[in-house]
């Protein structure tokens, strides 16, 4: 199935605002882990007993936390890198654009909430409740999700 030049640039769009989000959490932790390392740093030159230990074990703490933060931006990461935005299916899969009777959503990566012109789309993940009703699907198959029935309308 072929997709209008239209509909690739909405997809194209919704997905460089996920890479966009994912860049900026990404530079984020790596601030807080650099910042954090300079933190353990001065704290190694401190020779102050217990209140010493107890201030290393807390940034310790904080390192794993950011640790794990960039692992599951590289986990997200690599989830986005499989979509290919040129290529269209009769059914949900992850990179489709799916317009539904009840919103509309760009199946990749959970970021929540994007503005295209006047459009509001939500980017979830396949994992998400509604990721996985959604998944399968085709145009005019209905779900009901939260007590609501919802159409399929259209598939990007």
């Amino acid at each position: 199935m072929k997709a209008s030049k239209i509909d690739i640039k909405i997809k194209q769009e919704l997905y460089n605002k996920c890479r966009d989000t994912l860049l900026s959490r990404l530079n984020l932790v790596k601030a807080t882990i650099k910042q954090l390392q300079e933190s353990l740093y001065a704290e190694t030159k401190s020779t102050a007993g217990d209140k010493h230990e107890t201030g290393r074990a807390m940034v310790q703490l904080e390192r794993e936390k950011a640790g794990q933060q960039l692992a599951e931006i590289q986990k997200t990461s690599a989830i986005l890198s499989k979509i290919n935005i040129e290529k269209t299916s009769r059914v949900i899969v992850l990179g489709s654009v799916v317009y539904t009777s009840k919103g509309n959503y760009f199946i990749a990566i959970s970021v929540g909430k994007l503005r295209l012109a006047k459009d509001i789309f939500y980017a979830i993940s396949i994992h998400s409740p509604i990721g996985q009703l959604l998944l399968g699907k085709t145009v005019n198959d209905t779900m009901v999700f939260r007590g609501e029935n919802i159409q399929v309308n259209k598939i990007i």
